[in-house]
């Protein structure tokens, strides 16, 4: 395609989900099978008219894949409830740990049994597909941030964190396979890969968080007249924490979302700590406040008031990227290896894994199966593949791995964004029957 055509497609697609924004509402499908849909009618599929190498672009991609997830984290992050608690944040840390080795699990001993891989490529494999996406779930993640329904929180929350904990897999795939160092019985794998990478990630991200909003509320006290542009300081505290996690070797995807979930905290800890105009205060029993514990003058926040401009970059990058998804898919490239993966992901590891996280936790069986069914593969799994290709990947076997990722978030997209709606709408209406404190997935009050 001449750049020409690539921006009258790019500006036609933008122009029609502009102008179609509230029938896609409507719709039981997402709004990514469109882009998906589109990629293959331009793509060697149908078409034609455009081919995209991913294997050749990797580095592009990589970086592209990089910055998309970084902002999905950021975003996430800052839409946890406050305050946090050990009680609702049990689940989703399970869920990013056990059920994040769980699943790596499953998917290497298939990968290695079923497939054929190397016990390193299955591992890389698992790694690469476990973690459930940030950027393509937004239909079933926490709308804002007074939004408390546990569904959503239990989803968004995994996803802010499953994509660091994937990271220790990654490397550990890389090092079976001769590109990465694990040290004498892989322990510097545990030490540096696992204990000190999480760690460091963490402590970064909320040390971070927490000072820029301390600095943000002084410089409002100092000189309240001061204009602070606060997507600016989003992305910034985005570049910044990253790249002092890259340069210590912690896991930035980590920092980044605790960054965000330590700025926002802390914003709405300072704003509780002064007097609210009674004005601002909500009425007791509406929709608006049923799901929210936090004063409307939170909007006036760095968090907050980044959070827009944040959705919006992330509405963009997922039609391009998802579009570049359709343009390198082949007819062939749908084998029966890949679909046989695929369905093995959506259909047992994913069940299995959730199942086994959320062991002796209080959540629901109602929304235990909804988590196990909305494990969406998306730009996530492109990043860690790109990873790991410019980390030295053999040729073969990255084409290989790229083909089986390509399918399985392709699927992914089709499955998942035709079977939300429909089941959310369901179990919406399935809440209306249960007791008030269970309405919007709440935990109960102390002995029920």
């Amino acid at each position: 395609m001449t750049n020409a055509q690539w921006f009258l497609l790019v500006g036609g697609l933008l122009l029609t989900r502009g102008l179609t924004a509230s029938l896609f509402k409507n719709l039981p499908v997402t709004p990514a099978i469109a882009y998906l849909v589109v990629g293959l009618l331009v793509g060697p599929t149908v078409f034609n008219f455009f081919h995209f190498n991913p294997l050749k672009e990797s580095a592009l991609m990589e970086v592209l894949t990089e910055v998309v997830v970084l902002i999905s984290l950021f975003s996430a992050g800052v839409k946890m409830p406050v305050p946090v608690s050990i009680a609702r944040w049990r689940a989703p840390i399970l869920l990013a740990s056990v059920s994040m080795v769980a699943s790596v699990g499953l998917i290497a001993a298939f990968a290695y049994y079923a497939l054929g891989l190397p016990l390193g490529a299955g591992i890389l494999l698992g790694a690469i597909l476990s973690p459930t996406d940030p950027v393509l779930a937004t239909d079933v993640q926490t709308r804002h941030p007074g939004d408390r329904d546990q569904l959503r929180f239990t989803l968004t929350c995994e996803a802010g964190m499953n994509d660091g904990s994937a990271f220790p897999f990654v490397m550990l795939g890389l090092g079976l396979l001769g590109l990465h160092e694990l040290g004498d019985s892989g322990l510097r794998w545990v030490l540096v890969d696992v204990l000190w990478a999480t760690a460091a990630g963490i402590a970064i991200g909320v040390a971070a968080g927490v000072a820029l909003a301390h600095g943000g509320r002084q410089l409002r006290q100092l000189a309240p007249s001061q204009t602070l542009m606060n997507d600016f300081l989003g992305l910034g505290l985005i570049g910044v924490v990253y790249g002092l996690s890259v340069m210590v070797d912690a896991w930035g995807f980590l920092a980044v979302f605790f960054a965000a979930v330590a700025l926002r905290q802390t914003e709405v800890r300072h704003l509780n700590a002064q007097p609210q105009d009674p004005a601002q205060v909500p009425v007791h029993g509406t929709e608006a406040t049923a799901h929210t514990a936090e004063p409307q003058a939170a909007t006036a926040t760095i968090s907050a008031q980044s959070l827009v401009f944040k959705e919006h970059l992330e509405r963009l990058s997922e039609m391009m990227l998802v579009l570049l998804i359709g343009g390198s898919l082949f007819l062939d490239s749908w084998s029966w290896r890949a679909v046989a993966l695929a369905l093995f992901v959506f259909a047992i590891v994913r069940p299995i894994s959730v199942m086994a996280g959320l062991i002796g936790t209080r959540t629901p069986w109602t929304i235990r199966s909804l988590v196990a069914w909305f494990g969406v593969r998306g730009i996530g799994s492109l990043y860690y593949l790109m990873f790991a290709i410019q980390h030295g990947l053999p040729e073969g076997l990255a084409l290989e791995l790229m083909q089986l990722t390509l399918i399985v978030v392709a699927l992914s997209i089709l499955v998942h964004g035709t079977s939300v709606k429909p089941l959310l709408g369901r179990f919406w209406r399935y809440r209306q029957y249960l007791p008030e404190w269970r309405k919007g997935g709440r935990l109960p009050p102390p002995g029920q």
